[in-house]
């Protein structure tokens, strides 16, 4: 059961990722602005956590989980530091994702030889 309520819900987001892509002109880049600004937002409001702990990997591995990791870094680094920790602490509760998507699109920039379409 388990397994089924993470497709489903991890299913729910990327078909309405995909909904979006089809039936609009908004950008896939926007669409991505917009659900890691969804996450944001859920975990500032305090929604976040009980959805997670229903949905599990469902929520937390769309890029809707990574911009709940920002807030709730910032939120954290702003109780311990005070401002600052607004513009810190996001980035220091992500950076291990973000040096892996960096490194991983580098080398398989390498690998696969990518180059712009025609």
């Amino acid at each position: 059961m388990y397994y089924l309520w993470v497709f489903l819900i991890g299913g729910l987001i990327c078909a309405i990722g995909e909904l979006l892509i089809i039936k609009t002109n908004i950008t896939s880049a926007r669409i991505l602005v917009t659900f890691v600004l969804v996450g944001v937002l859920l975990e500032a409001f305090g929604i976040f956590d009980p959805i997670a702990e229903f949905a599990k990997a469902g929520i937390n591995v769309p890029i809707v989980g990574f911009g709940a990791s920002l807030a709730k870094g910032a939120i954290g680094a702003v109780k311990s530091r005070g401002l600052i920790g607004a513009f810190t602490g996001g980035l220091e509760a992500t950076a291990a994702g973000i040096a892996a998507a960096v490194g991983f699109a580098f080398l398989f920039g390498l690998i696969f030889h990518s180059r712009t379409k025609k």
